[in-house]
C-alpha cells in the first residue's frame, strides 16, 4: 500500500461521486465528518452552475475550519469525464485550476488531460478504471492512483472481483489504490484495506442520505430493495451499469428485455433534461445494507463503529498452527 497520503482522514473512505446525486451539501458533509467528498463535474450545467458549485464547496470548506480542527476535515474531489464526447472538458478544467481540488478522478477516459493542470498545484489525479489493461493505460499516463471499479459497483460498473483487481493491480503499480463494488459497511472497507487498498469508493450508501440531490422516492426504494432488485445492462446509457429493476418498471423498461446499448455520449455541454436515463435509478449490490434515510454524519458515525469491530476482530484471531507446519519449524 502506499504510504505517500498526504492527507489525514478519520476513515480511508470516498462517498463517490455519483451521477445527479453528489452536489455541494453531500460533498461538504463527508468532508466534515473525515472522509472524502466527492461530485462529477456533469451533475453541474451549465458550467456556471460549476463554477457557483465549486466556490460553494472551497467556501464552505473554509468556513468548517472555523468551526472544526482542520484535521478532522477530509479532503474535496471533483470527477471528470474524459471521454472524447464531453466538449465541455476545457472549461471544466480551467475551473479545477482555479478551486484546486485536492485530489481529481477521472472516468470515462484517459486521465492525461487533467494531469498536468493538477500536479500544477500539488493535487492528485485518480484514473476510473475496470480492468487491467485500462489500469496499465492510466499507470503509464501518469495517474497516482487507481480507482478500481469493480463487480457490484453501482451506476457504471466493474466486472472484477475488487479483492482479484486489487491483488493483480499491485503487482504492477504502488501508487494510491481505491477499491469499490458492493461495499457498504465498515467491515467491508476493514476486508479492502487488508487486501492492498488504500481506500474504498462507498456510493450506493450515501445516495439515501439527507445530503444527497436523489429524490424522496430513490431513497425509499433503495431502503427497501435488496441485491436481487438490480441488473447490468449497457442499454440505459451505452456503458454497463447496475439498475434498480422497480426503477426500470416505473419508466416502462423491461429489466429481462433491455433495449440494445445506444451509443455513448456525455457531453456536459448538453442539458440533462433529454437524457433518457435521467429519471432511471442505478444501485450497487451494497443495496442490502441499507436501512432508513439518514444524515451522511451518522452514516460514517456507523462505518467507523463496524470499522473498529473489524480491525478487533481481525486482531483476536488465533488460528492453530497445522500439524505440518508445527514439524517444520521444529525441524528448523
Amino acid at each position: 500500500m502506499s504510504s505517500r497520503i498526504p492527507f489525514a482522514l478519520r476513515l480511508p473512505v470516498f462517498a463517490a461521486p455519483m451521477f445527479l446525486i453528489s452536489g455541494p451539501a453531500l460533498v461538504l458533509a463527508a468532508c466534515r465528518a473525515g472522509i472524502v467528498g466527492a461530485f462529477p463535474t456533469p451533475n453541474a450545467r451549465p458550467i456556471e452552475t460549476l463554477d457557483a458549485w465549486m466556490r460553494e464547496i472551497t467556501e464552505g470548506l473554509a468556513r468548517a475550519r472555523d468551526e472544526q480542527p482542520a484535521s478532522t476535515l477530509g479532503p474535496w474531489c471533483a470527477n471528470l469525464v474524459t471521454h472524447s464526447s464531453n466538449t465541455r472538458l476545457p472549461e471544466d478544467l480551467e475551473l479545477v485550476a482555479r478551486y484546486k481540488p485536492p485530489i481529481v478522478v477521472t472516468a470515462l477516459g484517459s486521465p492525461k488531460p487533467a494531469i498536468e493542470v493538477v500536479h500544477r498545484y500539488g493535487g492528485l489525479v485518480f484514473a476510473d478504471v475496470i480492468n487491467l489493461q485500462l489500469a496499465r493505460k492510466a499507470v503509464a499516463a501518469g495517474a497516482d492512483g487507481l480507482a478500481c471499479v469493480s463487480a457490484g459497483a453501482g451506476g457504471h460498473t466493474g466486472f472484477l472481483s475488487p479483492f482479484a483487481f486489487v491483488s493483480a493491480v499491485r503487482e504492477f503499480f504502488d501508487g494510491h489504490v481505491i477499491a469499490g463494488g458492493g461495499i457498504s459497511d465498515g467491515w467491508g472497507v476493514a476486508g479492502a484495506i487488508a487486501a492492498g487498498a488504500d481506500f474504498v469508493y462507498m456510493g450506493t450508501r450515501f445516495i439515501p442520505v439527507a445530503e444527497s440531490l436523489a429524490p424522496e422516492a430513490y431513497k425509499q426504494m433503495l431502503v427497501d430493495s435488496t441485491v436481487d432488485d438490480l441488473v447490468v445492462s449497457a442499454g440505459i446509457t451505452g456503458t454497463p451499469a447496475s439498475w434498480l429493476k422497480p426503477s426500470l418498471r416505473a419508466n416502462g423498461l423491461d429489466p429481462d428485455h433491455m433495449p440494445d446499448a445506444p451509443a455513448r455520449q456525455y457531453d456536459s455541454s448538453q442539458s440533462i433534461a433529454a437524457k433518457r436515463w435521467k429519471d432511471v435509478w442505478a444501485a450497487g449490490q451494497g443495496v442490502g445494507a441499507i436501512r432508513e434515510v439518514e444524515p451522511v454524519a451518522a452514516v460514517v458515525d456507523r462505518l467507523e463503529r463496524e470499522y473498529a469491530q473489524a480491525a478487533a476482530r481481525f486482531a483476536g484471531l488465533r488460528y492453530p498452527p497445522s500439524q505440518e507446519a508445527s514439524t517444520l519449524r521444529r525441524a528448523a
